[in-house]
């Protein structure tokens, strides 16, 4: 037994211990959001949801960053498996950082695997509960699993922090409508 927890600890990577928690954005964040909210036009809101984007993609450090980096790049270049591959390595290096995980749940997403994307999106949400990508992207999955009830409930939340988020179309019932 002590061979099989020893070969586990040496197989499995020692990066976890090594990477930062992820910056705190979390007062930006929340401005950023009141800006949404009040912004005049789509134009102005895709600026603001520009600058959340960049609060969600700064990475814990150096090591991090050039591994989320990567993963973006091939997924841009439809390397699917590549992108996975780069966003595993940094799920395994930060597993605190949720936008690793909503970065493998794009990918996997695009993949029509929605099973693993949802896994994912599950934990980056757990890790950062206000990631309106994060919740988007869930209601995407659960839409295409068949579960438009959960689907809803997501986007209502999403919609609520961002109005002007484009899958604000797919809502049954506009936020804030009680009719």
């Amino acid at each position: 037994m002590r061979w099989i927890v020893l070969t586990c600890l040496l197989a499995s990577p020692g990066w976890a211990a090594d990477c930062p928690a992820a910056p705190d954005h979390g007062v930006a964040f929340a401005k950023l959001v009141e800006s949404i909210r009040a912004a005049p036009d789509q134009n102005a809101a895709r600026r603001i949801s520009n600058d959340m984007w960049a609060l969600w993609a700064d990475a814990p450090d150096e090591p991090a960053q050039e591994m989320l980096d990567a993963g973006m790049t091939k997924r841009a270049a439809y390397d699917f498996l590549g992108a996975i591959n780069d966003f595993d390595r940094l799920i395994a290096y930060c597993p605190s950082y949720a936008e690793g995980y909503n970065q493998r749940a794009f990918v996997n997403f695009l993949r029509q695997d929605f099973q693993s994307a949802l896994a994912d999106l599950d934990r980056a949400i757990d890790l950062s509960p206000s990631h309106i990508a994060a919740l988007s992207g869930r209601a995407l999955t659960l839409i295409g699993l068949g579960r438009e009830e959960a689907a809803q409930a997501d986007l209502e939340i999403a919609v609520g922090l961002n109005p002007w988020l484009p899958e604000r179309g797919l809502l049954k019932k506009p936020v804030g409508d009680d009719l």
